[in-house]
């Protein structure tokens, strides 16, 4: 079992983009939080709002440690987390807290994970949605397929906490060994999919958990399609190309831990078009944006057949590295 932990030992990873009234609400509830982090470090997307001046009056206010990070262009989520999770590793931080901007702390949400640290070092806590009720998270998938598994139980037992092969950058807590194991999230994926090959990859190196303890609340309201025990949420265009052509890097991932089952895998993208389809046509009530889903098979196709590609390399130790 590891040693106590320390809140100092933290540091909470915020990626944002032209979205400051978000980044407000939640740099106002880690204002609240008992115990706070050692440090905050924002990786602001290059946003074209006043986000800088809008981290800037949080600086004195705070009450740790606030790094601001500009990006020259936009890098995705991916690319944010990536950058973010370098400079928390830099920092010497012994634990990295990544979220998006659309979410608050409860005022004990560092504690409640604390709590979890001398166990595990791949933890994921609970998050209430906007309107209050639990969040439900797929932290199961199909490695075959690739693909969540929609209908994993939700239901915790007496110990709290269930094990999971995948990952979320909003709310995922991660110990800085594991970080130097697997190295930086991978940029390239820009959005979706990175943070489930990311948990993945954790989870063949520790026991990685989704722990009953609700940490983070959303605050931004998603269009949903409510069918009883899970929600469909809306999406984007951009979104619709990246799931369908990031498929290609999760296939390079699998292939290179000897997880790739060709015909399970062209299955679950078969599956994962379809799904998409249906957001489309029911959930946002269109037809126009499928073209974006056929050009990221497209272009996945050509990330698939790319021999020069490599992993994200492992990370090399830090003389200021925690023991």
């Amino acid at each position: 079992m590891s040693a106590a932990f320390e809140p100092a030992s933290a540091t909470i990873v915020i990626v944002t983009y032209n979205r400051s009234h978000l980044l407000t609400s939640l740099l106002d509830s880690i204002i609240c939080m008992d115990p706070k982090p050692g440090h905050v470090v924002v990786i602001d997307n290059a946003s074209s709002d006043d986000t800088p001046s809008v981290v800037e009056g949080f600086n004195e206010r705070l009450g740790t440690t606030l790094v601001y990070r500009r990006m020259e262009t936009n890098t995705g989520g991916s690319g944010g987390f990536s950058e973010g999770m370098r400079v928390a590793y830099e920092l010497g931080s012994e634990w990295i807290w990544m979220m998006d901007d659309d979410v608050e702390l409860v005022e004990d949400g560092l504690a409640k994970m604390g709590k979890w640290a001398p166990r595990f070092k791949s933890i994921q806590g609970r998050r209430y949605d906007y309107d209050g009720s639990e969040f439900y998270w797929q932290y199961r998938v199909s490695v075959a397929m690739g693909i969540p598994i929609p209908f994993a139980p939700a239901a915790f037992d007496g110990s709290g906490f269930k094990e999971m092969n995948s990952g979320c950058f909003e709310g995922m807590f991660i110990h800085r060994d594991i970080v130097q194991q697997i190295g930086l999230p991978d940029p390239r994926f820009f959005i979706y999919w990175d943070d489930t090959v990311y948990g993945w990859l954790a989870s063949l190196k520790t026991t990685a958990v989704i722990v009953d303890d609700f940490v983070l609340r959303r605050t931004r309201e998603i269009k949903q399609w409510d069918m009883g025990l899970r929600h469909l949420n809306a999406s984007s265009d951009a979104y619709r190309y990246y799931i369908m052509r990031n498929r290609a890097y999760m296939r390079h991932y699998y292939k290179q831990h000897g997880a790739y089952r060709p015909i399970a895998f062209a299955f679950g993208s078969f599956l994962t078009f379809t799904k998409e389809l249906i957001r489309l046509t029911i959930v946002e009530r269109k037809v126009r944006g499928t073209s974006n889903l056929f050009r990221g098979i497209r272009d996945g196709r050509k990330l698939s057949r790319d021999r020069s590609w490599t992993p994200m390399p492992p990370l090399a130790p830090l003389t200021t590295d925690a023991k």
